[in-house]
């Protein structure tokens, strides 16, 4: 499988190329609204790499602060940004166990795709890494607010999958030590065409990936994504519908 690490320092453009054919019912965006109202929300976002999440909340909330530890990541996002016309967001460089904005100023904590890469990077050594990071997520959140994490749950599969150890270790600290809840969304790939679709999926996800998407019909790929939440301060009744 290729070296996500050497993708997003390398090859940012192509990363993010491949992002932008992800979720193509917008249940990102649907979940995140069921969670909070994002109208005024003043958002702090770990992690952002090329500026997905970031794009797509621009135009709801008041301020998107974002930070990525890969400083090519962070051109594209700014570049990408600045096409659109965007300029309620901010972007810099910056890793998730330390970000350079004051406590509670925040509504919205939100960290997409990136803590899970620890477990693999890291192996030895991820769970400090991912608790400082949460940690850095409650300590900017206002009372009240909310932190929100983002990480697959399966490329390929129409059921959220078995998580490896690494994984399951985490994803069990979110939910034990941490307190979030969890959901997970549909987060469908929609291609432009079957051969851009498996050029895209070979060069991020390896031979395997690209072999199933070529045996399925046409350029409609299945993802699964999971939600963590935790509100600071408050305790959640009930549970975010699967979307």
């Amino acid at each position: 499988m290729p070296d996500a690490r050497e993708i997003y320092r390398l090859q940012p453009e192509r990363y993010d190329e491949l992002v932008r054919w992800e979720d193509r019912d917008g249940t990102v965006l649907s979940c995140l609204r069921a969670l909070r109202p994002l109208e005024g929300a003043k958002v702090i976002e770990f992690g952002a790499g090329t500026g997905r999440l970031t794009r797509l909340l621009a135009p709801y909330v008041h301020s998107i602060k974002a930070f990525e530890l890969e400083p090519t990541m962070v051109e594209v996002a700014r570049h990408t940004l600045a096409q659109l016309g965007i300029k309620n967001c901010e972007l810099n460089v910056a890793d998730n166990i330390r970000v350079p904005v004051p406590d509670t100023s925040a509504d919205l904590a939100l960290a997409g795709w990136t803590y899970g890469h620890q477990t693999v990077w890291n192996e030895a050594a991820w769970r400090p890494q991912i608790e400082q990071a949460l940690e850095e997520m409650l300590r900017v959140l206002l009372p009240g607010g909310i932190a929100v994490v983002l990480e697959t749950l399966g490329t390929g599969h129409t059921n959220p999958f078995d998580p490896p150890p690494g994984l399951a270790d985490y994803f069990a600290l979110l939910e034990e030590r941490y307190h979030f809840k969890r959901t997970w969304l549909r987060t469908d790939y929609e291609f432009p065409s079957k051969q851009r679709g498996e050029e895209l999926l070979r060069f991020f996800f390896g031979d395997d990936t690209a072999r199933k998407f070529l045996a399925v019909d046409g350029t409609r790929f299945p993802e699964c994504t999971g939600v963590w939440w935790r509100r600071k301060g408050i305790p959640d009744q009930g549970k975010v519908p699967i979307l």
